[in-house]
């Protein structure tokens, strides 16, 4: 068997493994195929989760579920705003040793886990929500000068209520960027209500049952990054970020005038680590530029901060990126 064709064999059964996972989930979450497509590419690619949406909608369902089709340890926190970081990464407790003095151990919070769910993040005071930053980004854990690395994979999901709502703190935009997508969950259609209501209301209540493990999720996470993306391609992603900043001579004109920041070079990364992924579940081996315009809207969304202007005319932040990739040229960065 040649390179290639086993490589091709891998891919197979990447999508097979993927489509499998989905499958499984979809026996309990009803619709929502894209917010599931993309939960499943952030987990796959070592990313983390932002799920909003208005109370009721199966935020919390979803990342339940996604627990129980995987072979991994599962924790849940409900963020309050009595929450402190203790509780989440733990502390030092006074232990006997074995001679009888007294020392100092250090008792892991349930932040030490595979899947975290951060229920509810927003409500929790910005000093607790910033404990997550260091586990998010380097995966570790620093108490009293010591660092734990926590075990792998190691994946966030963290649901918030829309900011307007009564009791929410913002997320400070350095942890909003250690999120590899922010995902807005709508309201279920007529006839997923209907799916919903056999599921919910009669004797039968599906359950997904565990069909991956923690070891495949980081073979398909390595075999993602082996797709071959072409320069052009890059740049053109290159492109699409820059076209976010502001004060870039390739700014968009939506980006002049309604955004204070632009994405950072996370955004970048997580763009074309998605389309990477997509490129797979397209039965492909090279990256498209569709592959990176279907990524841009949760990838960038949560990215970008909107200036005043922006605010006082309700222009979202979906609304710029959609007139950000009409105005991106393909050959954006050409005489760049």
């Amino acid at each position: 068997m040649t390179v290639d064709e086993q490589l091709k064999q891998q891919l197979d059964e990447f999508r097979k493994d993927f489509h499998r996972l989905r499958s499984e989930i979809s026996k309990v979450i009803v619709g929502q195929q894209d917010i599931l497509d993309d939960t499943l590419i952030s987990l796959i690619a070592g990313g983390h989760v932002l799920l909003e949406g208005v109370p009721g909608l199966g935020k919390t369902l979803t990342v339940r579920t996604l627990a129980d089709a995987l072979h991994l340890e599962f924790h849940r926190i409900q963020f309050t705003p009595d929450l402190m970081p203790a509780d989440l990464i733990g502390t030092q407790v006074i232990a006997e040793a074995g001679d009888g003095r007294k020392v100092f151990e250090f008792q892991k919070g349930p932040l030490f886990a595979n899947v975290l769910l951060a229920d509810e993040i927003n409500r929790a005071t910005p000093k607790t929500q910033s404990a997550l930053l260091e586990s998010m980004q380097e995966h570790s854990v620093t108490v009293a000068g010591v660092t734990h690395i926590l075990s792998e994979p190691f994946f966030v999901m963290a649901t918030q209520n829309p900011l307007e709502m009564e009791g929410t703190y913002p997320l400070p935009e350095a942890q909003l960027d250690r999120f590899f997508v922010k995902l807005l969950v709508k309201y279920p259609t007529v006839s997923d209500l209907e799916t919903i209501l056999d599921r919910t209301t009669e004797n039968l209540k599906p359950k997904a049952e565990a069909v991956l493990s923690g070891e495949r999720i980081l073979q398909m996470s390595q075999l993602s990054r082996m797709i071959p993306i072409a320069n052009d391609v890059r740049r053109y992603g290159i492109a699409m970020v820059v076209a976010t900043h502001p004060d870039h001579e390739l700014a968009s004109a939506a980006a002049k005038k309604y955004v204070r920041y632009g994405a950072s070079p996370r955004g970048l990364q997580a763009l074309i680590l998605g389309a990477k992924i997509r490129a797979i579940l397209d039965n492909r081996y090279h990256v498209s530029r569709d592959d990176l315009k279907e990524m841009a809207l949760p990838v960038l969304r949560h990215r970008m901060i909107l200036n005043f202007e922006g605010q006082a005319e309700g222009i979202s932040a979906d609304d710029v990126i959609q007139k950000m990739m009409a105005d991106v040229k393909d050959d954006a960065l050409a005489a760049a």
